[in-house]
């Protein structure tokens, strides 16, 4: 049985622009213990939530909590596709987002959050499995997306540092608790 790589902190070599600050974010020695301890932070933070708690926005035309967690999992879908292209060495350049037109169409606010954190749970481990399934060339292969030059190694860290700012946002602007370690 092979022992697992630890997929340790990238380079500031490997990340640039707005990146850095998620990559920053994300203060983990191992990324799979990262985004695991993540997952297990988020979603404990969330199931103990009113359904009142939810659907609250802390100012007009912010995202309620349920939009927020749907953007969390859109977000690393696409930063994990970004990764698996850059491993398979892919060299085209990738486009970017705009998250904010993917809020109305994932019609978040109507679903269960049950059915929510069942789809979080899916692309947590999906996102995991993938970055487990990278050797050390694979997380060192770059490629542009966002006009931006990315390492799949940092992306890694971009899904975690997205998802720690994230939590962050939650614990501070919807449930007003006090600034606490996050899991990271």
């Amino acid at each position: 049985m092979q022992t697992p790589l630890i997929i340790t902190y990238p380079t500031p070599e490997e990340y640039s622009g707005f990146l850095s600050s998620y990559v920053a974010q994300a203060k983990a020695d191992d990324l799979i213990e990262g985004l695991t301890a993540s997952y297990v932070f988020i979603t404990g933070m969330i199931q103990g939530l009113t359904e009142e708690q939810l659907l609250y926005r802390y100012a007009p035309g912010k995202w309620s909590v349920k939009e927020l967690l749907v953007h969390l999992m859109d977000a690393e879908r696409i930063f994990a596709y970004r990764a698996l292209r850059f491993a398979r060495q892919d060299k085209t350049e990738l486009p970017g987002f705009d998250e904010n037109a993917y809020v109305a169409p994932s019609k978040a606010d109507a679903r269960d959050i049950s059915a929510i954190l069942a789809e979080y749970t899916a692309v947590r481990t999906a996102t995991i499995e993938l970055f487990k399934s990278f050797d050390v060339e694979a997380l060192q292969q770059k490629g542009t997306a966002s006009g931006l030059e990315v390492s799949v190694r940092a992306l890694g860290y971009i899904i975690l540092g997205h998802e720690v700012h994230h939590q962050k946002v939650i614990r501070e602007r919807y449930l007003k608790l006090p600034d606490a370690a996050t899991a990271s």
